[in-house]
């Protein structure tokens, strides 16, 4: 956590903040407050005033200011229970013309759908990496410095999993989903190091709309959106936004201890339901293959005693 503090310090302070011993990437970061724009990873969390959702989920909006086109920014983030909540992935892609296409979007979620938001990367119209679903491994690992995939066994629990602690999953019994992304955004609450400077493989000055999922401490999973908000709603699916070292500071300034970027810029979408169960959709510009689906957990069923 200390090192995505740092982060987010570097990119307020500008071109001459440092963060350890790799220069980053300059830029400007901050929230909007009663009491005006201030850096996120002290106000940030108190900004967001998150309500309740459906039963097992929070959520809540903010603003953001960047530099460039991000001067105007909308965050929507939802904090869901796993304890509470169970998680699913929908695929679907369909054929027309001879072309194969993703075909999954989150306002076509079925109506006991709490949240739902695009999953992981994708090569054309497929997934990228390693797809599990409904205990059948449809596609193997793919290979990458900053890849990670997030499990959801048998049991309904919830795993993070490194690149190099994929074979031991694929190898053992017990998981139901499980999908991959890239790149890691922190882990174990550190910055990964590629997404300190440039030339590291990653990217780091390239601006759009972001999508993350990470993991706090207390084992709650955080989803976050960025929209466009300069021109209001209707050019909010425009894929302008935050680098990807501003979004890992956005992310270790909501609590996450872990966190990888999912597709964002024209795919990044996400449904909500809130506490009078209506929806609340931030769409994307086209569909997917892939789309992580959150419902409510089902109790086990009792066990009749025998007498």
């Amino acid at each position: 956590m200390l090192a995505a503090l740092a982060l987010i310090a570097a990119l307020a302070s500008g071109p001459a903040g440092p963060a350890g011993p790799d220069p980053l990437p300059a830029s400007r970061l901050a929230v909007r407050t009663s009491a005006g724009w201030r850096e996120p990873d002290a106000v940030l969390q108190g900004v967001l005033r998150l309500t309740p959702g459906a039963p097992g989920m929070h959520w809540g909006e903010a603003e953001l200011g960047g530099s460039g086109e991000a001067w105007r920014t909308r965050l929507v983030v939802a904090v869901l229970d796993p304890a509470r909540v169970s998680l699913g992935l929908a695929l679907r892609i369909e054929a027309r013309g001879g072309t194969r296409r993703g075909a999954w979007r989150a306002g076509d979620a079925d109506a006991d759908v709490l949240a739902a938001l695009n999953a992981g990367q994708f090569s054309g119209a497929v997934p990228w990496g390693w797809l599990v679903r409904e205990g059948r491994e449809l596609r193997p690992p793919g290979t990458g410095p900053l890849a990670a995939a997030l499990v959801v066994d048998t049991a309904g629990s919830v795993h993070w999993v490194a690149g190099e602690d994929l074979a031991a999953w694929r190898r053992g019994r017990g998981v139901r989903h499980a999908f991959q992304s890239y790149p890691v955004l922190l882990a174990g609450g550190v910055v990964p190091r590629p997404l300190r400077a440039a030339g590291a493989g990653i990217d780091v000055a390239h601006r759009d709309a972001r999508l993350a999922i990470g993991r706090r401490a207390d084992g709650m999973l955080v989803v976050a959106l960025t929209r466009f908000d300069a021109l209001g709603s209707a050019a909010g699916r425009l894929p302008l936004g935050l680098t990807t070292p501003e979004m890992a500071a956005v992310m270790g300034a909501l609590g996450c201890r872990d966190a990888l970027a999912l597709d964002g810029g024209i795919s990044g979408q996400l449904l909500l339901r809130d506490a009078a169960g209506e929806r609340r959709l931030w769409s994307g510009m086209r569909r997917v293959p892939l789309g992580l689906e959150v419902r409510p957990r089902t109790p086990p069923a009792a066990t009749a005693s025998v007498r």
